[in-house]
């Protein structure tokens, strides 16, 4: 069994746009089971279970960190404390808006514009909390070459075991798994036109930890540490 930590942005449990993006997937991370399906569409589709299965395993979130086994001689109790602290001298992002986006072949929410503050965030995440991180196996180097990637970006994902941060992070809370090409559009306004009874600034405001048992497991929230700065 090989456990996995990603640190991650996720609402609190009460917020309205966690329980919208965990009923869009099917699946509550803190709760660690499954959730619901809200009513209508795209959501009463036969293969709308199908289409957010990736989605499911990872949970509803904002990928700060990237997953990654622990570090030799590093333990859960030790992440979690540096999370904590790193949490601590942390201040809140407020993303005005929210959008409904096609990332290349899935839909995903995504701040309506850039903000420097939250990249510079997940920066330092990345940096900071790397001595966590054991390096990055073989099958998972070879598996993320398959996609098109930059000089920059296998350079980066040999640094830090994930080749999209710093200058190529793209902050987005995924909704589906990758669709095929023919229902990218409907879908992804179908989703907006979900998500817009809800819509309103988005407060980055904790660091959320999530754990995966092994790689057939979903990620489950084992802890979330507000902002103090």
């Amino acid at each position: 069994m090989t456990t996995r930590y990603a640190l991650y942005a996720a609402p609190s449990p009460d917020d309205p746009l966690w329980r919208f993006g965990s009923s869009v997937i099917g699946y509550d991370a803190a709760l660690a089971r499954d959730a619901a399906f809200p009513p209508g569409e795209p959501f009463e589709r036969p293969d709308w279970a199908e289409l957010t299965d990736d989605a499911r395993r990872y949970g509803f979130h904002g990928t700060l960190k990237a997953p990654f086994e622990l570090a030799e001689g590093a333990s859960e109790a030790d992440l979690l404390e540096a999370a904590m602290i790193f949490a601590e001298r942390r201040s809140a992002v407020v993303l005005p808006a929210m959008t409904v986006a096609l990332l290349k072949s899935f839909v995903a929410l995504a701040p309506a514009e850039p903000s420097d503050t939250l990249a510079t965030l997940a920066a330092d995440c990345v940096r900071d909390l790397d001595a966590f991180r054991a390096p990055m196996s073989e099958a998972d180097r070879s598996r993320r070459l398959k996609a098109p990637l930059t000089e920059r970006q296998i350079a980066q994902m040999d640094a830090f075991g994930y080749p999209y941060v710093f200058e190529d992070f793209r902050f987005h809370m995924t909704l589906t798994g990758s669709l095929p090409e023919p229902l990218r559009i409907p879908l992804r306004e179908a989703l907006a036109a979900a998500y817009a009874p809800i819509a309103a600034p988005v407060r980055v405001d904790a660091l959320a930890v999530f754990r995966q048992d092994d790689r057939q497991s979903r990620f489950t929230v084992l802890a979330r540490f507000p902002f103090e700065g």
